[in-house]
């Protein structure tokens, strides 16, 4: 029954999206079979109206008839170019996730189910939602601090009934990817399932508002001393599992040039300190805010960025920050060699495939590089020029650095829109430069050598307990070897029940794994 109601979603779904035109607006380049006449089909029974609007319009409408679940998906898919393509991943990325609000009464509720106090009791009054989204929505409110004082604050509540309507729906995302892995082999190198997989983990934490708290926190800690950037702080004593009460902000979207610039603020400078914070945190914590589109951004009065809504983080581990480090130090230095052997030290290429063949691929890429001015240089592009030559060596998806790559983009996207002629390479060089001479250089080798002596000194610490269980361990078998395999009174009564219980097979299956035993036994004696 429930592949019957996943299906019938499925087909729901293909339908919507086939008269809404986002499938026509699909690239139908390559497609072959049924898949063209599928593209074919689609794009007949498209809107006219439909056939006027840009991709992110087409997505837009038919989200808002699919319902919160697609549009998590959207936002969730944005960060998997490799499987939907850059294009095609940048007009999610700029998607409006904006839904009906829910009611009042509905956020009340859920507040005070998940705090445990009435409204009333903690603030001193809350205002109809301002903005909703597909898994929350936020309200205005004051709260009163115990010396007095007030304050405003945004609080989040999560939409009800939204967990159901995911776990139904993922239903309808496993079938899918579970049809595509088996029918377009050429998709599996891309793990469809295991993709299905991470957006059900994704979300689940995404509706966690103390995670969000959390992730909030840990950021706010690691760039309290950052340069023109910080992030709202957290009311813990109002936060739960389905609310989340953040310091008000007081700003401008980032996505609204025209009102930064009546403001007075310098464009140029908001520019640089939006690629640059982003780097900061990606090469130096890394920990990243990985939604960084200029709607989660503001800038306050100050000058300073501050940005919102961490429902979606990234993280990469200081073994990837160096490659990456290397890699981009490569392309600079027009080292393709180097960049080639990197990617194969690292595990993202198969080693089956040829070094010298990638690195030839590798410079393909780097050299028109160094013939462009840097400012017309696009992340973007060559992003797709690197996708498209992984796909061609067999490298397996790496989730942690796509994500990062993903949110690069959208980064320099935001700087491009605040300055035109924005210079991503000269803005990015005071942060990865200062990266790679602390990590790479002589200072980071002795770091390493004393990392590596305090693991040998924790594995030094635990020999003794080594050795004595070891010794424990010869002298039980041993022991059983001499003298037979001894088990205690309910162990005896425990595999006797199960015996009596299991088949005539699994009978035989528990005397194999004695006699197995025994064998190793008498093997040791």
């Amino acid at each position: 029954m429930n592949t019957l109601m996943a299906t019938l979603r499925m087909i729901r779904a293909g339908w919507v999206l086939a008269r809404e035109g986002v499938i026509a607006g699909f690239p139908a380049n390559g497609l072959t079979g049924p898949a063209a006449t599928a593209h074919g089909v689609a794009s007949a029974l498209a809107r006219k109206r439909s056939r006027s609007l840009d991709n992110a319009e087409r997505m837009t409408r038919a989200i808002a008839r699919l319902g919160p679940s697609y549009a998590k998906l959207g936002q969730f898919l944005a960060t998997r170019p490799d499987v939907i393509g850059l294009d095609l991943a940048l007009d999610l990325a700029h998607l409006q996730d904006r839904m009906e609000s829910f009611p009042m009464e509905d956020s009340i509720r859920r507040i005070e189910d998940s705090l445990g106090q009435s409204v009333s009791d903690l603030f001193v009054e809350i205002g109809e939602p301002v903005a909703a989204a597909s898994i929350a929505q936020v309200h205005p409110a004051t709260v009163r601090d115990p010396d007095g004082t007030t304050r405003k604050v945004a609080v989040k509540v999560i939409r009800p009934g939204v967990r159901q309507r995911f776990a139904r729906d993922l239903d309808t995302f496993f079938l899918f990817a579970q049809m595509q892995e088996k029918y377009i082999p050429a998709s599996r190198r891309l793990r469809p399932v295991a993709i299905a997989e991470t957006l059900a983990q994704s979300t689940k934490i995404e509706m966690d508002l103390r995670l969000e708290a959390a992730a909030l926190s840990e950021m706010g800690e690691n760039t309290k001393d950052d340069p023109g950037f910080r992030l709202p702080t957290v009311d813990w004593l109002r936060t739960g599992r389905d609310v989340l009460t953040l310091d008000w902000v007081d700003g401008i979207k980032m996505s609204e040039i025209d009102a930064l610039r009546a403001a007075g603020h310098d464009l140029d400078r908001l520019a640089d300190a939006v690629v640059q914070n982003f780097l900061r945190h990606a090469m130096r914590d890394g920990f990243f805010h990985a939604d960084m589109h200029p709607g989660n951004l503001f800038v306050d009065p100050k000058g300073d960025i501050v940005a919102v809504d961490l429902g979606i983080a990234g993280r990469i581990g200081l073994k990837e920050r160096r490659f990456l480090a290397e890699i981009l130090y490569g392309f600079i230095t027009r080292d393709f060699q180097r960049v080639a052997q990197v990617h194969f030290e690292a595990g993202y290429v198969p080693p089956h495939q040829d070094v010298e063949a990638f690195a030839q691929a590798i410079r393909a890429i780097g050299e028109p590089i160094h013939g462009q001015p840097a400012e017309t240089i696009s992340m973007a592009n060559l992003l797709t020029l690197l996708f498209e030559v992984t796909d061609i060596f067999d490298m397996q998806t790496r989730p942690e650095l796509l994500l990062l790559q993903k949110t690069m983009v959208v980064v320099e996207g935001n700087a491009r829109a605040l300055n035109p002629r924005f210079n991503m390479w000269k803005a990015s060089e005071p942060v990865v430069g200062d990266w790679i001479a602390r990590n790479l250089g002589p200072g980071a080798m002795l770091a390493d050598a004393k990392n590596g002596l305090e693991s040998l000194g924790r594995l030094a610490r635990t020999l003794p307990d080594l050795a004595e269980r070891t010794e424990r361990l010869s002298h039980e078998v041993g022991d059983m070897a001499e003298h037979g395999m001894k088990l205690d009174p309910e162990t005896v009564n425990a595999i006797g029940k199960a015996e009596a219980r299991e088949s005539r097979s699994g009978r035989v299956a528990l005397w194999i794994i004695a006699l197995a035993a025994l064998w190793i036994a008498w093997q040791v004696s």
